[in-house]
């Protein structure tokens, strides 16, 4: 899942704005001795930076005069539970309410009771929280709805004045999936789930591991560029290898349980890797990679017998392997696993590569001590951009 973010009902805005820093009011006064150097105290935590001390200094006292007439003003946000929002709700919320003195809390919930809450708040019209941090994928419903502010209408109307002068919406990736058909951006990207192949990169240059691969297949142990050279290795660590430094191995990795998560398995990468969907930016046109084929901002079918892809050939097909490569080459546990719960295994090291893997889950793979980093700190792993149509072809 690709996640970009950060929806507002127009009641909550200008709240919600200042704590985004594209809002405040412009009668601030200027910032006070006390006031900076709590902001200085942050500083060592919003470190590397490509800016200086001085120039972040800068940055947080424009935060502080800014926020001024909202000192006291309690915000409360939300987002899915995962590594990037908990740091985010315990360090940054905390750093950004001591610095402006606005009272903001982040609230960490389940990824479908945050969809949830969206979904009665705007059936209701009563706010429950003053920001959302969803998915991008909810772009269309924002623009549909209207009941959400449009950031670019914001930022350059009704808050033109107080937005941050050091707000370059070019440092943000991944604007093409926040911007609705009428040009406007109604959320901002807050952090991603790229999808990359991930392996181990020390097991792929064991002279041992490397003789013996190309000795039952005929070619050299590397990144796989199709998909039968992936089954190939999942399954030569998997029955060939077996066992490594005295643990069991796995050559693949992935997650079974009924979820919602395993449902935007398939759309995030299953069926997009494996040929379902156009080419087109940001998702596919006129049929997305999810196998909906979209006109005028509106799904008009999935079928294939409606111009959909979601049963054609690829779909089938990546459902297969999905099925087989479980069953045949990951944990046993694997299949009454989620999302969340699947993600931070192949730190374990157990796990030889995964066809497609979040980035979501980086901090749960490098941290000291595992079996997955060196002692100097340093990854045994490597991530690869997924080859999403290579089926067929030579294996290498």
């Amino acid at each position: 899942m690709t996640e970009q973010k950060n929806a507002m009902r127009p009641l909550t805005a200008l709240a919600v704005a200042a704590a985004l820093g594209v809002g405040g009011l412009g009668n601030a006064q200027a910032a006070t001795d006390e006031q900076m150097a709590v902001a200085e105290q942050y500083l060592d935590e919003f470190q590397p930076s490509t800016l200086t001390r001085e120039e972040q200094l800068e940055q947080l006292e424009w935060f502080i005069d800014a926020a001024e007439d909202f000192r006291g003003m309690d915000v409360s946000v939300v987002s899915e539970t995962i590594a990037t929002h908990e740091y985010e709700a315990s360090v940054l919320a905390e750093a950004f309410s001591d610095i402006t003195g606005i009272n903001l809390t982040h609230n960490l919930i389940g990824e479908g009771d945050v969809i949830e809450a969206l979904q009665t708040e705007m059936q209701s019209g009563e706010s429950i929280y003053d920001g959302y941090i969803n998915d991008a994928d909810l772009i269309g419903t924002h623009y549909r709805y209207g009941q959400v502010v449009s950031l670019t209408d914001y930022m350059d109307g009704e808050g033109a004045d107080v937005t941050s002068p050091y707000l370059d919406l070019d440092d943000f990736i991944g604007l093409d999936a926040v911007t609705a058909p009428d040009g406007n951006m109604y959320q901002l990207p807050d952090q991603q789930f790229a999808n990359v192949y991930w392996f181990r990169y020390d097991w792929f240059q064991r002279e041992d591991l490397q003789a013996q691969f190309e000795d039952i297949y005929g070619y050299e142990l590397g990144v796989p560029v199709n998909w039968s050279a992936y089954e190939d290795i999942a399954e030569f660590f998997t029955e060939n290898v077996g066992q490594l430094d005295g643990r069991e191995v796995y050559g693949h990795m992935d997650y079974g349980k009924k979820d919602p998560s395993l449902g935007w398995r398939f759309t995030d990468a299953w069926l997009s890797m494996a040929g379902a969907g156009d080419k087109g930016l940001p998702n596919g046109l006129p049929v997305d990679e999810w196998g909906i084929r979209v006109e005028d901002c509106h799904p008009v079918g999935s079928d294939v017998t409606r111009g959909g892809a979601v049963n054609g050939p690829a779909a089938v097909y990546a459902l297969t392997k999905y099925i087989d490569w479980l069953g045949d080459y990951a944990p046993p546990s694997a299949s009454g696993m989620t999302f969340s719960e699947a993600g931070p295994v192949p730190a374990q090291g157990q796990i030889a590569q995964q066809i497609f893997w979040y980035t979501a889950f980086t901090a749960s793979m490098v941290e000291e001590g595992l079996p997955v980093v060196n002692e100097d700190g340093t990854p045994k792993c490597g991530a690869w951009p997924p080859r999403p149509t290579a089926r067929t072809g030579k294996r290498a």
